[in-house]
């Protein structure tokens, strides 16, 4: 009893004044720790997640130091055992086992096995053994890990790629016949073709009797037919309706990469060797690649434009670039002059001026 009294009197209060204060955050503590101690631990294992609450290295009899290999050998071993396929009721250690309970106990066994043979999911697991209380994080790492599609990331760029190919093949295709029936149209193209065919013989109308006799309708739809197949062999169509190769498609294009690549290379390294280091002089190839250069147009686009129109450009010398700055001044003059003149312009403007695109109204049929 002599040591509350000195405490006492070290706390100045002469008597039991102090020493009452004192002591409430030690008992204040001592409840907390108690209450904290009293609750349910927080555990890892959750019912739904893995193996619910057995513990997936249990299952299988591993440690969790154990090797793939090891996780392997164990999980065959316990399969020939617990497969419904294999399952004998009253094999020796099988005692107390029904076909029901040992089904069960393969799903279980087959589950540890998936949870533990792949690292990340593995990794996983055993983060979720180490922060039980993380088990918003838990649930989270694991539907996502199981609602993701297990397809590889190379077969869905592979068959995209695929699929963005033969839509362009198709196309192109479509534009290639809507090029070709509209030529069939053009007068000039179809009295051209018309007259190949009666030199080859392909329009000469033979009398037919009896049973081969055709109608007029067959005997036209050949001829038709006939001069859509020599507008197609005899005109080159360039530019975006031209014929479809496959090569131009991005599966070959992908695939052929590496070789335009060294042709690039190629001739990139004699072009600066013949015009840079040797100063050779241009050719027409080369001059038309520079003014299609600064042109900004493709290669496509370039060869769509006729021949009168490139030999121009060659004899205005627009591959140097002084005389292409001053072509294209002209261009832009010759175009501001045109659209100040065309009567279809002027009944815009005036339209602009008098109503303008605020005063349009629709009406609904």
């Amino acid at each position: 009893m002599t040591a509350p009294t000195e405490r006492c009197s070290r706390c100045g209060g002469g008597g039991s004044s102090g020493c009452p204060r004192s002591s409430k955050p030690w008992f204040r503590l001592l409840v907390l720790l108690f209450s904290v101690s009293s609750l349910p631990a927080v555990s890892g294992l959750v019912e739904g997640l893995y193996c619910g609450t057995e513990v997936c290295y249990d299952v299988l009899g591993v440690t969790r130091e154990a090797t793939k290999a090891e996780i392997a050998r164990a999980y065959r071993q316990l399969a020939r055992r617990y497969h419904p396929d294999r399952f004998r009721p009253g094999e020796p250690g099988m005692e107390g086992e029904t076909t029901e309970s040992a089904q069960t106990k393969f799903l279980l066994i087959a589950t540890a096995y998936e949870t533990l043979k792949d690292e990340d999911s593995r990794r996983d697991y055993d983060y979720m053994l180490d922060h039980p209380e993380e088990y918003y994080q838990h649930y989270y790492a694991y539907y996502r890990r199981r609602l993701t599609p297990k397809v590889d990331v190379r077969v869905v760029i592979l068959v995209t790629i695929c699929a963005i190919s033969i839509f362009q093949y198709y196309s192109w295709h479509s534009s290639y016949n809507e090029a070709i029936n509209y030529l069939v149209t053009v007068p000039k193209y179809r009295i051209q073709a018309t007259e190949i065919a009666k030199q080859q013989g392909l329009l000469n109308r033979t009398k037919e009797k009896g049973k081969n006799r055709r109608s007029k309708e067959e005997i036209r739809e050949q001829e038709e037919e006939v001069i859509r197949e020599i507008i197609k062999t005899k005109i080159d169509i360039k530019g975006g309706y031209q014929k479809p190769n496959l090569s131009d498609i991005l599966l070959c294009q992908i695939v052929l990469f590496p070789y335009y690549l060294t042709n690039y290379v190629a001739w990139y390294v004699s072009w600066v060797y013949r015009f840079t280091i040797c100063r050779e002089e241009y050719g027409d190839e080369e001059k038309l690649y520079i003014i299609r250069r600064f042109m900004k147009m493709s290669q496509s686009q370039f060869d769509s434009l006729d021949e009168h129109n490139k030999q121009t450009f060659l004899e205005k010398k627009l591959w140097i670039k002084e005389n292409f700055e001053s072509y294209r001044k002209e261009q832009e003059e010759e175009m501001k002059v045109r659209m100040a003149t065309d009567p279809r312009m002027k009944r815009y403007r005036r339209w602009m001026r008098n109503e303008g695109p605020g005063r349009l109204t629709f009406i609904d049929d």
